[in-house]
Formats: structure tokens, sequence, C-alpha cells
């Protein structure tokens, strides 16, 4: 039995956040509701398209879930969703915070229904302040909190990180915000309402840039793939492609320079402490440059592998989803789509063990549109298949 075992969740949320939320509730055992427009998610849109159907977007954050179509601005669609928040435990949207008033939505009407409802709401910039009914998505939310001012190289133009990596940070604050949330309500038998957005996640993940700015008065200074606060941190050239390494503590300093045979370099007084690496870095960059470009990525990782330093090849996917590390942490996952094609997913991004055994990844694959409506008209909202008949017909599903 997986530990959100009998846990109904009516997944109303679109696009990244929400739907990885939602993933990983199924992962855990809950039975994901997947509730769309008759038009579906708009991420079952966005390229690139699979060979099986479905968009990449969607196929990253939706396995495990059943799927219903609803519109909700049909005669009867209020009906069937308020019968959903009946039956369920947890709701999950992000829609803006007056546009959930007007599909009644807002957090009062759902307590009003079920006040045991853990109710959880995404958006672009938070639930409260000028902004709150300003849509967002990751990459402008990336500018807007200072994120993106952080990325690139000084003077160059803004760059986007390639992850949408607020999307899907957001997803696993708002999935830990949930557990908790269903935690609490074994222990008082109420519900809460759990809010968070990009903007919170993002501002939150500005760490110790925002702490120097906070307290020290300090803003971020760009510096591609290296770090302001510690040298060496950052990507070398070899002379058949590139590696990231980082010796961050006086300790390492010292190991990477042995690595290097460098004797001159470990005793360089203008070296010899973190303040004085980052106070020189012009000049002690460019004599790392060139002498990694001596030799291979294979030939220095595996070198300073063995002295103990942190020292990675710069991969590309095709290495990653093929890495004995990778598939030995269970990084990739292997379903079956409901038309017998094999589906390689993205595994958890945590693993939970007990001692009935590990949690696996839901088996349930990424369903198409609709694809489990009537079931859950009957099953979960206890329609007949007349009445079935009958909201099919009207258009509420």
């Amino acid at each position: 039995m997986k530990v959100l075992e009998g846990v109904v969740v009516a997944d109303l949320s679109r696009v990244l956040a929400g739907p990885f939320c939602a993933q990983q509730l199924a992962d855990m055992g809950a039975d994901v509701i997947k509730v769309e427009s008759t038009d579906g998610d708009e991420n079952r849109r966005w390229q690139p398209q699979l060979p099986n159907g479905h968009s990449s977007n969607y196929a990253s954050v939706n396995r495990g879930k059943r799927a219903m179509t609803l519109d909700l601005k049909s005669p009867r669609g209020p009906e069937v969703l308020r019968r959903l928040i009946e039956r369920s435990d947890v709701l999950l949207h992000n829609f803006l915070p007056d546009t959930a008033a007007r599909l009644g939505l807002a957090y009062e009407s759902v307590r009003a229904v079920n006040p045991r409802l853990v109710y959880c709401t995404i958006n672009g910039y938070g639930e409260h302040g000028p902004l709150r009914n300003k849509p967002g998505y990751d990459l402008m939310v990336q500018a807007f909190s200072g994120t993106m001012s952080t990325t690139g190289f000084e003077g160059g133009p803004p760059v986007r990180s390639g992850v949408s990596f607020i999307d899907m940070a957001t997803g696993i604050a708002a999935y830990g915000a949930i557990v908790a949330a269903l935690f609490a309500r074994e222990r008082t038998g109420k519900g809460a309402w759990v809010h968070g957005s990009l903007l919170e996640t993002a501002v939150s993940l500005l760490g110790y840039h925002a702490i120097s700015w906070l307290q020290g008065g300090q803003l971020p200074v760009k510096q591609g793939s290296g770090s302001s606060s510690s040298v060496p941190y950052q990507a070398f050239e070899c002379n058949d492609g590139y590696m990231l390494l980082g010796a961050p503590n006086d300790a390492a300093w010292m190991r990477l320079c042995e690595g290097l045979e460098d004797p001159g370099l470990a005793a360089d007084a203008r070296f010899a402490s973190i303040r004085l690496r980052v106070d020189n870095r012009a000049v002690l960059i460019p004599l790392l440059e060139r002498r990694f470009r001596e030799n291979t990525v294979a030939h220095w990782v595996d070198r300073l592998e063995r002295k103990g330093i942190a020292v990675s090849p710069l991969q590309t996917l095709d290495q990653v989803f093929t890495h004995p590390q990778v598939l030995a942490n269970e990084m990739l996952v292997k379903l079956t789509d409901s038309d017998g094609a094999d589906m390689p997913l993205v595994g958890m991004p945590f693993k939970m063990e007990t001692d009935d055994g590990p949690m696996s990844p839901s088996r349930r694959p990424v369903p198409r549109l609709g694809a489990h409506t009537d079931e859950v008209l009957r099953d979960v909202l206890g329609y007949s298949a007349d009445e079935a008949a009958a909201l099919r017909r009207e258009g509420a599903v």
C-alpha cells in the first residue's frame, strides 16, 4: 500500500507547476483526476509533439492520472465540479484569483462544500498584492524575480535557464505543502488553504544572492558558468570538450594543485585562500584554462576524481539517460502507453522506502484527453450510465 493510497486529488491545474505537483501525489499512491476543458490542457499542444501523440511537455508532468473533461461554463458543469469537490481530499488549480472566484473556486466557496478539503492554489505572482491577477510563466518570473540578473555573462543579453526550474520547483514545494496539510488534517479533522506561486518560489531560491544584497548591499555579478563566491568553480575547456569542477575550500584547492602536478601554483601566495582566489580570479582562471586545454575531459576527470575533487563532464541527455548512476537511482521509468507502445519517462525526484519495500512511480501511463471521463463519473462521482450520457449530450463533459 502506498502512503497516499485512498487520497482523491482533483487536479484542475495546467502547464507545468501544478501538474508536476499532482504527478508526485500520484506516484505516492493518490488517485489523481486530471480535469481538463474539452479543448484540453494547453500543454498538450506545445512542441515538440512525440510519435505517440503526446507533447513532451504534457507527458513530463501527467503520468499516473485519470483524465476527464469538464466544461465549467456549461449549465451542468458546476454541478459536476461540486460533486467532485465533495468527494475529493485535495483540490489543486492554477486559475488567477479573480478567475477562480468567477468559476466558484474561491477558497470560501469550496470550504463551504467540503471543510476537510486541502485546497491548493498556484499562480504566477502570489495571492496578495497588486499583481495577484497578472498572468505569469516561468520565463517572465525568471526576469521579474531577479533570477535572470544572475545568469549569463556580464554585459551580455538576458539568458533564460534551459530548464523550467521555477515551475518544477514550485511543483515540488506545493507537493510538500499538500502532504503537510494532509498530515495536519489527521490531527485536526480540518482542511487548509495552501497557496504558492512562481514568484515566491523564485525569490526563495535566490538564496545567498538575496542575503548578499539584503545584508551586504551587494548585487550579484554575472559569472557565466562560474560563481562570485568561489574560485575555481566553473566550466573549463579541455582539448575535446568541457568539464565542470569546483574547489570551494582551501583543502580542495591543494588537492586540485596536486592533481595538476603544479607545486608552484599551490605555493603561489596570490591563491592561498578563498578570498585571495576570488580577488585574483582574472589571474588564476587563465592559468587553469591553459593547463586543462593540454588534455582530454576523460583524462582530467579521472585524475581529479582520484584526488577527491568535485568534477563532472558536460553531459548531453543521451549520455545522462544511459549513465549507470542515473539508472541505478531509477531516474528512468519505462511504462507502456494505452496503445501498448513503450513510454520512457523521468523518475521521481525523491524516493521513499518502508519496511514493506520502496515506493515506485505510478504505473498508470500519461492519459489521453478525457480517457477516463466515464470511469470517473461512475466510480468517483456516482453518476449512472444514463446520467453520464446526459452530461455528454448537454456538453458538460
